[in-house]
């Protein structure tokens, strides 16, 4: 063992606790205290008013202008805005509204408006008497933008005059200057493009944002009509150059926009409209379940998104989850102890718009409103007003209970103890005792054939290849899942058996890696019957397992109608008009002998191999989503299989002229 050396002891015996301060310059007087005038701190610390100078911050400016566009919506003195993308770094928006005020200011003795471009915390926001409730304080949101801004036009059309300015950087290039006539008839104008020296060289607007952002002010506010326009050179993919946006069922179109294609619970959700009381503004609200979602929550506050909530979210939800603890402790007492609020919101859509004087936000972004008694009174609110819904709507409170309930199950009893999907309720315990496997390991290669019955089953299996396909005999027509309901499709037997033999979870809990064959096929027979079942199937497929279509894994067989023959020749068609060519090109019109199969269990099993099921001689049709308008397909499937036969009538009616009267079995 090596000792220490007298050297290192005498090296601690001289160390010492005392610190030196290196810095020895103790200069500091009035000199160095530097004043900020005007926007020179807006220039100088920008994160500390849009919360950074990334493209996030940059569409903030968006916002704040159209903001005070919105403002002037709300109280009363527009109803239409228009917003344009001129290029890649210049944007344009405008208002009907009553236009800046132009008049000199009687403290600065210049015009109104440019205080407000010039000036932080100057506007008319700071009285009732102009906007009873407001996105913010009209001048700081503006100026900020102004500021920011590498150029900026302002045009104002009041008194029956135009009126316009040019502003660099914050300062004014020009005097405000008037004219009897403009392009501008009515409202204000803002040009502006953001200075690369704040934001870098490389200015690109996202048309996509803005759209968006605008989309969700037009659903806000369904009195107004946001007319959007960009340039081909500024256009995304899913963008329209042009559209106009109104929406006359306000938030109710955006939740259902929002959570398509995810079907409802409800399809009268909880909604209300209301003032929070006395002279405190007012609350608009909605919400709904759904079976297999993310929770989708939005929340406002005088038309600015809080992406981050706040006290009026929390207030909503809290009022919520407090009226329905009431409800379920009276009528279901110790069952109702073991449910939480993740339980109840878990898989919610919900949209909170709230109209409030004087709002406190959490930073100069706005993203989290941190007002306290608003959002104490929206509590009250919304509790009393759910309460009224449980108690006038029982069957769709006992159903919420119980989606609730069955959720609080599945999470208590994870290991994980995390939230666990309704979708994932059935047991993965055995294989259905019908479904005849196949014996590889492994999903590589492997089908499953959905068969109609059992009868068709049996010759299925016996015309199998058993190393790599797999036979599921269903007892005829499955449930209609589009129409169904979630408890009955859960209690079905034949799509539980289904489910298991694919080995997958449903919805946004699907995983490729779990699925245990590589193709699903559907085998039905060639009849209207078997049409009918294979729209059933695909319908189920595409409510429950959407991915797994759009990965390619499911396929429809093309089984033969008939069989044709002479002597040793023998040929198979697929519906009528395949049957009259076959006879005209291989038996060039002589007599033949016909027979028509009833169905799959008619065949024997060397023919249903040879034509339906073998990999050489087989056909088979790959189903796939359209992906270029995914809302058409799914308003086409509602309307086909849905509840409600006028939709479907007047689909027909529509659509018959397309199908080709020999095509029709």
């Amino acid at each position: 063992m090596r000792k220490k050396s007298k050297k290192n002891k005498s090296i601690k015996k001289k160390s010492s606790s005392k610190k030196t301060i290196k810095n020895s310059n103790t200069s500091y007087t009035a000199k160095d205290i530097e004043v900020l005038e005007g926007l020179e701190p807006v220039r100088k610390r920008p994160g500390m008013y849009i919360g950074g100078t990334d493209i996030m911050a940059m569409h903030h400016l968006v916002s704040e202008v159209l903001d005070n566009s919105m403002d002037e919506v709300v109280a009363g003195f527009a109803n239409k805005v228009e917003i344009k993308l001129v290029s890649q770094d210049t944007i344009e928006i405008s208002d009907n509204g009553r236009g800046i005020p132009v008049d000199k200011h009687p403290k600065f003795k210049i015009p109104a408006v440019e205080v407000i471009m010039t000036t932080l915390h100057s506007g008319g926001k700071f009285s009732k008497n102009n906007y009873k409730t407001s996105g913010g304080l009209h001048g700081v949101g503006i100026s900020v933008v102004n500021a920011l801004s590498k150029k900026l036009t302002l045009e104002i059309a009041r008194d029956k005059k135009y009126f316009v300015q040019t502003y660099s950087q914050g300062s004014p290039k020009n005097k405000l200057k008037a004219s009897a006539k403009g392009p501008l008839k009515k409202g204000t104008k803002i040009v502006f493009s953001p200075d690369p020296e704040i934001f870098g060289k490389e200015i690109e607007f996202d048309a996509s944002i803005i759209y968006n952002m605008a989309k969700a002010k037009a659903y806000l506010i369904p009195d107004v009509e946001i007319h959007w326009s960009c340039s081909k050179a500024t256009a995304k993919k899913n963008i329209p150059l042009s559209d106009k946006l109104h929406y006359s069922d306000g938030i109710k179109d955006y939740l259902n926009n929002l959570c398509t294609p995810n079907d409802p619970i409800f399809e009268d959700p909880f909604y209300f409209n209301t003032e929070i009381d006395v002279d405190s503004g007012k609350i608009e609200g909605i919400i709904n379940w759904f079976d297999v979602m993310e929770p989708i929550n939005e929340s406002y506050c005088n038309t600015i998104k809080t992406p981050l909530g706040g006290t009026h979210e929390s207030g909503f939800k809290s009022g919520i989850y407090k009226a329905f603890k009431d409800f379920s402790k009276i009528k279901y007492e110790k069952k109702s102890s073991q449910i939480n609020q993740e339980d109840l919101f878990g898989s919610s859509g919900s949209i909170l718009s709230a109209f409030i004087e004087n709002p406190e936000f959490q930073g100069q972004t706005k993203e989290k409103l941190s007002s306290i008694e608003p959002g104490r009174k929206i509590e009250m609110k919304a509790r009393q007003l759910f309460e009224q819904w449980l108690t006038k709507k029982t069957r769709s409170a006992e159903e919420l209970f119980q989606y609730a309930f069955n959720r609080s199950q599945l999470r208590l009893q994870s290991k994980s103890n995390q939230i666990i999907e309704k979708n994932i309720k059935r047991k993965k315990t055995t294989l259905p005792g019908k479904l005849a496997d196949c014996s590889i390991d492994g999903n590589k290669g492997t089908e499953i054939f959905l068969v109609e019955g059992d009868s068709a089953g049996g010759s299925a299996k016996q015309a199998r290849d058993r190393q790599t396909q797999a036979i599921l005999p269903l007892r005829g027509k499955i449930l209609n899942v589009i129409s169904a309901g979630r408890d009955k499709i859960n209690a079905n037997q034949e799509i539980t058996d289904l489910m298991q033999a694919i080995g997958c979870k449903r919805g946004d809990k699907f995983n490729s890696k779990d699925i245990r064959y590589e193709k699903i096929i559907i085998m039905t027979d060639a009849d209207v019957d078997g049409a009918h079942i294979s729209t059933l199937l695909m319908a189920f497929f595409y409510k429950e397992f959407p991915k797994l279509i759009d990965e390619g894994h499911l396929y429809l067989s093309v089984p033969p109608l008939y069989k044709i023959s002479k002597g040793a020749k023998t040929y198979y068609a697929v519906n009528d008009k395949h049957k009259d060519e076959i006879i005209k090109k291989e038996f060039k019109n002589s007599d033949v002998t016909i027979n028509r199969f009833k169905g799959l269990g008619e065949m024997m099993p060397a023919q249903l191999k040879e034509t339906t099921m073998s990999q050489e001689n087989r056909t088979l049709l790959k189903v796939q989503i359209a992906s270029k308008d995914k809302k058409k397909t799914h308003k086409s499937v509602d309307s086909l299989m849905g509840k409600k036969p006028e939709l479907r009538f007047k689909f027909i009616v529509e659509n018959s002229k397309k199908i080709a009267a020999e095509s029709i079995l």
